[in-house]
Order: structure tokens, then C-alpha cells, then sequence
């Protein structure tokens, strides 16, 4: 399954001041977040070993590093399925809203920018989203809170 492809997003309304490269930018931030914190698909840990580790040196930017080893297109190839349960969550489009993520990302990277491509590619804008990310993921991964006691005693009895 393909969550995203940077071609979605250099064509259109694209700006034409900025190389399609640019289209890639906040899909690069999460998928480089994801290999970088353990989710990384068996491709990545498997046949692009060598290219996670240079990300993760910071050796190239998380938008250089997707570009040459996905071909700009995030698919669930390459996340594991903790990854893809993540990607599904807060990542993908419902159809008619934008993801969480987009959301995410435009709040922390996008104020004062042209548009959300005009983000720089750069260790910086990955600093600056992945605690958002971290956060996002420690509630994708806490249980649902129990009924109160209250709510158990005055609630409505389980089916």
C-alpha cells in the first residue's frame, strides 16, 4: 500500500520556484522518523542498511535520504508493522481531512512560510517536529483510560 508519493505533490499548484525534491520534505520527516526510532521495514534494515545508517550519522537530510533510497514514495514496505499501525493512524488521509500529521507539521514548520513545501529540508525542521511525533506516538501506543469509578456506578451497564 502507498500512503504517499512525492509526485502527488509537484505537480498543480505546486510552486515553481522550488525543485520537486521539495514535494517529498514532509513525507521524508515522518518516514525518516519512524526508521530512526525502530520501525524501520525489513528493506531498510535489510537491503539499505549502509543508507539508514548515514541517516542516522545525519551523514545526508531526511529529504535526500528518501529521495535516493525510496524513490520518493512511502509505502508500507517501509515501516514494520508497528510503523504501519502508526502510518495508518496519524499519517494517512481519512478522504476527506488531512492527516493529523499534515496538520502536525504545519503547525510546528509551516507559520510563516509561502506553503507547507517551502519547509526546509534540514536537521533543524526534523528537530523541531519529532517531539510533536513522539508525543503522537506515546498516545497511538497508551491504552484508552479505564471508566472513572463514577462513570462504572452512574454510567450505562456494559452490553
Amino acid at each position: 500500500m502507498k500512503y504517499d508519493d512525492a509526485s502527488w505533490h509537484y505537480g498543480g499548484d505546486f510552486p515553481q520556484d522550488l525543485p520537486d525534491e521539495a514535494g517529498a520534505t514532509h513525507i521524508a520527516m515522518f518516514v525518516a522518523w519512524c526508521v530512526l526510532n525502530g520501525m524501520a521495514g525489513a528493506l531498510h534494515l535489510e537491503d539499505f542498511a549502509d543508507d539508514a545508517e548515514r541517516l542516522r550519522a545525519r551523514a545526508c537530510t531526511p529529504g535526500t535520504w528518501f529521495m535516493n533510497v525510496c524513490d520518493g514514495k512511502f509505502t508500507d514496505e517501509d515501516v514494520n508493522e508497528e510503523g504501519n499501525a502508526f502510518a495508518a493512524s496519524y499519517y494517512a488521509y481519512d478522504g476527506s481531512n488531512p492527516s493529523r500529521y499534515v496538520s502536525d507539521y504545519e503547525r510546528v514548520l509551516g507559520a510563516g512560510l509561502p506553503s507547507l513545501y517551502h519547509v526546509p529540508d534540514t536537521w533543524t525542521s526534523y528537530d523541531l517536529l519529532a517531539p510533536v511525533i513522539v508525543r503522537r506516538f506515546e498516545a497511538f501506543k497508551a491504552p484508552p483510560p479505564a471508566p472513572s469509578l463514577l462513570g462504572r456506578l452512574f454510567g450505562r451497564k456494559p452490553s
